[in-house]
């Protein structure tokens, strides 16, 4: 019985990175804009390159129209801070499969996690926190909330928002489900385009407490009652505002309704000339005024 041969597995990407010359890197849009260049994380790249060198390597692939080019697939602003900087050669990762992107018509921005694993290498190749902070522009201890943003977080949701631009809000929300529920929720996010705070908020509120963490579970049922409790006391305060208002106004309401009903049934639908005038000229008025002339003689009945 012959044995089958393995089946060879496509590799998306060369195994390693390579320096290509600045001239031979292309995208579709010829400038950036200059807002961009202007903002704050582009600034921050600037920076983080001038001090520590491209962390991140962009990822191109061969021009089919011109061997001698690479389309720029990820990295536009690292490119462009290169650019800046006067930059020879930039570290490149090589695609081998270009179709299983989508080129991006805008400018590419790090996503959170992008940006997480980037100080990782950093760190790792010998950058202290204090140089990550002067270099980013963020405080030392932003830079380790930053170390620890996938911390809890389990690798099947880390690699489904692994290029989206989620906040770093959300991965502390995740961190208190379990890794299926993660799953979902991220999943879910992915569906409703929505990376928002406010949305991974609202799953966990949604989420069953077994499919919590002990210490997210346990808070969610100790706070529970407390919860309920501030409510029903907010309502019960507003109840109390409203029924005293009422009392305030209740004795001098009713004696002015009184005195209404009163001159209504005994003087105006007692005198036929009013009446008369009313019907041919105020029918309405007329009609309403007898309601309520009613309503006193029922109350009366």
């Amino acid at each position: 019985m012959s044995k089958k041969q393995p089946t060879e597995m496509h590799l998306g990407f060369e195994k390693d990175c390579v320096d290509i010359p600045m001239g031979q890197l292309h995208y579709d849009i010829a400038k950036m804009p200059t807002q961009i260049r202007a903002s704050v994380k582009y600034r921050q790249i600037v920076s983080s390159v001038r001090a520590i060198g491209l962390v991140e390597p962009i990822v191109v692939a061969l021009d089919r129209s011109d061997v001698r080019r690479f389309l720029v697939l990820d990295g536009r602003m690292r490119l462009e801070a290169l650019k800046e900087l006067g930059a020879e050669f930039a570290l490149c990762l090589i695609s081998t499969d270009d179709e299983g992107y989508t080129y991006n018509k805008q400018v590419n921005r790090l996503s959170v996690i992008q940006e997480h694993r980037m100080i990782l290498r950093a760190a790792e190749r010998g950058v202290s926190v204090e140089q990550l902070s002067v270099v980013l522009n963020i405080s030392v201890s932003s830079i380790r909330d930053k170390f620890r943003l996938l911390d809890g977080i389990c690798g099947e949701a880390t690699a489904i928002l692994a290029d989206k631009p989620a906040a770093a809000g959300a991965f502390r929300i995740l961190r208190k489900m379990k890794p299926f529920r993660q799953i979902d929720a991220a999943q879910t996010m992915v569906n409703l385009s929505d990376y928002s705070v406010k949305l991974v908020a609202a799953l966990l509120q949604n989420t069953p407490p077994e499919q919590l963490t002990e210490s997210a579970a346990a808070k969610s049922m100790s706070s529970a009652p407390v919860e309920a409790l501030q409510r029903l006391e907010r309502e019960l305060s507003v109840l109390q505002a409203d029924t005293k208002l009422l009392e305030e106004s209740y004795g001098p309401s009713s004696l002015q309704l009184e005195i209404i009903k009163t001159h209504i049934g005994t003087t105006l639908l007692n005198n036929a000339a009013v009446v008369r005038w009313l019907a041919r000229n105020k029918p309405d008025h007329l009609n309403q005024l007898q309601r309520i002339a009613d309503i006193q003689q029922l109350r009366a009945g």
